[in-house]
């Protein structure tokens, strides 16, 4: 199947065309236009009659109808459970009829599959991107970090209401100034080796020296190995979060070879390439080995719909699991030298985004406009502004956003500019945001959003201190922003909820930071998946997920 062919079926009918616009519609150059109409119309699709002289329109007449051979193909590669290949069809040009028959199809392809000559157990999900990375320390967004969660482990883990509990680490030692963890013996890595303190202090001294998370790790002073099993890690002017910080996803444990990336989790990755990667169940793990054998991501259009379905037929009703997916913020850029530096710029913008807000569900779907805190059950009281005066600005405010949040870049592109004030946009990937990390940042404005890893509270901290953050990207070299490091530093975590607070509301007041949305996000899931559990960042747990395959009536 030719994608080229199949947009030539779709845009041209039979009739007069002329070449050039045979060219421009397949992005060819004239040459290799005439070489595929030569070729297609050899194997029969259509008869094609060239122009004579310059500038005359040719004839095309289809001899067959493309999408409806193509649709035959394409339903013979489901029904031979190569959804694999099949998946990257999908993109084509395919009329909305038929790519709706054609996802049906293959929808019904996707979910747990029971191999009964291997008894193994496999879920099959769809993939609408691939991944990033799956390195820990370069997992910044949340697809990624989810792959981490299932192939590394961590040294201690951390739930949603900040209780520390055993992982790689069976216990420890800690003080106002030192950390002590006794390693778990015989852990295996996937590769057969076994964990030892030094692989420990190896990556926990590359991730506090990693650009990104340097200031997050400042109060840590030293980590070293004291024989085997013991790592010692030093903080002399204290850090209350010394144990949390080691339960987030960029602390995992890893061992590197020339190779690859070695992990000790649930999983490991047996096959990862752009159309599909491959978890295989750790059998080694030292904890509970996964009920399913093998999870499958197979990469599908951006239009298919992801859930956790059963392929069982007789199968086809599902339940919602509610998980938090983040929520958007607006982030001013109060030390730039510009306009957006006075307070009175400032609080005109935040008057039009909070008169505006409660439309940002017309441009963002899954939106819910937030009028109080990025807290979730901590409800600020909403600062009432009184209409200010509109600032007189020579130039646009600029707005820097990644694609992934342009529904409510656009929302604030409508809000400001319907209350007087000029914006452009600049936009940008979302891999070149993770790497747009200057304090010299020529924006006055960012669309931001961010989704929690686990506790909120530790969260809310990260997010205003680590290097991923355009909020904590402006502020390094501000002397508030190292007082607001100072005080987590020194605060018990108890105390952590009634800090995030009184940072939260700093913020807003200085209308530096404004809240604008929160969103939840529904997984539909077959009835027969079992044992659902949400880990880091609202994802499945796939290491505790089980299918009962046959129902008892």
């Amino acid at each position: 199947m030719e994608q080229s062919l199949l947009t030539l079926w779709q845009a041209v009918p039979t009739g007069n065309v002329k070449q050039v616009q045979l060219a421009d519609q397949l992005g060819l150059s004239s040459k290799q236009t005439a070489r595929l109409l030569r070729k297609w119309s050899d194997e029969g699709w259509f008869t094609f009659t060239s122009g004579r002289g310059r500038g005359n329109s040719s004839f095309i007449q289809w001899q067959k109808n493309v999408e409806e051979h193509y649709e035959k193909q394409m339903l013979k590669l489901i029904e031979e459970k190569s959804i694999e290949t099949a998946s990257k069809y999908l993109l084509y040009d395919w009329s909305p009829e038929v790519k709706q028959r054609l996802l049906h199809n293959l929808r019904s392809n996707f979910g747990y599959v029971q191999n009964s000559t291997g008894n193994n157990d496999k879920l099959i999900i769809p993939r609408k991107y691939p991944f990033l990375t799956l390195h820990p320390l370069y997992a910044a967004d949340i697809h990624s970090a989810n792959m981490v969660a299932n192939v590394y482990s961590r040294l201690i883990s951390v739930d949603e209401n900040g209780t520390v509990t055993p992982e790689l680490a069976h216990s420890w030692d800690v003080t106002t100034t030192h950390l002590r963890l006794y390693l778990r013996k015989e852990v295996y890595f996937h590769d057969g080796s076994f964990l030892t303190a030094t692989n420990v202090v190896d990556c926990l001294n590359r991730l506090r020296h990693d650009p990104s998370y340097v200031d997050l790790w400042k109060p840590i002073k030293s980590v070293s190995a004291n024989g085997a099993s013991i790592v010692d890690i030093s903080f002399p002017n204290g850090c209350s979060y010394c144990l949390h910080m080691l339960g987030m996803i960029n602390a995992s444990i890893y061992k590197e070879t020339p190779h690859q990336t070695i992990g000790s989790g649930s999983f490991y990755v047996s096959e990862n390439n752009e159309s599909k990667t491959t978890l295989q169940a750790f059998g080694h793990h030292f904890q509970q080995r996964p009920l399913i054998d093998l999870v499958e991501f197979i990469q599908v259009s951006g239009d298919f719909d992801i859930a956790y379905r059963s392929s069982c037929e007789a199968i086809e009703e599902t339940f919602q699991v509610e998980s938090d997916s983040g929520f958007g913020v607006v982030i001013l850029n109060a030390f730039k030298n510009s306009p957006i530096s006075q307070k009175e710029v400032r609080d005109y913008v935040h008057y039009a985004i909070a008169k505006h807000r409660h439309k940002i569900g017309h441009y963002h779907t899954r939106a819910m406009p937030n009028h109080y805190s990025c807290l979730i059950g901590q409800e600020q009281r909403p600062i009432t502004l009184p209409c200010p005066k509109r600032p007189h600005l020579e130039q646009p405010l600029i707005i820097k956003a990644a694609n992934y949040t342009d529904g409510a870049t656009r929302w604030l592109k409508e809000a400001l500019e319907s209350e007087g004030i000029w914006v452009e946009i600049q936009w940008m990937s979302f891999q070149d945001k993770l790497t747009d990390t200057k304090t010299d940042q020529k924006a006055d404005l960012f669309v931001h959003g961010e989704v929690f890893e686990m506790n909120q509270n530790f969260s809310f901290f990260y997010f205003l201190a680590n290097g991923h953050s355009p909020l904590a990207t402006i502020m390094k070299s501000q002397p508030r922003f190292n007082n607001y490091l100072a005080q987590y530093a020194a605060t018990p975590f108890n105390e952590w909820t009634r800090l995030n607070l009184q940072m939260e509301q700093d913020l807003i007041t200085s209308s530096i930071m404004l809240p604008i949305y929160y969103e939840k996000r529904h997984i539909p899931f077959s009835i027969d998946v079992m044992n659902i559990t949400i880990s880091h960042f609202g994802y499945v747990d796939f290491s505790k997920l089980w299918v009962r395959p046959v129902r008892i009536n």
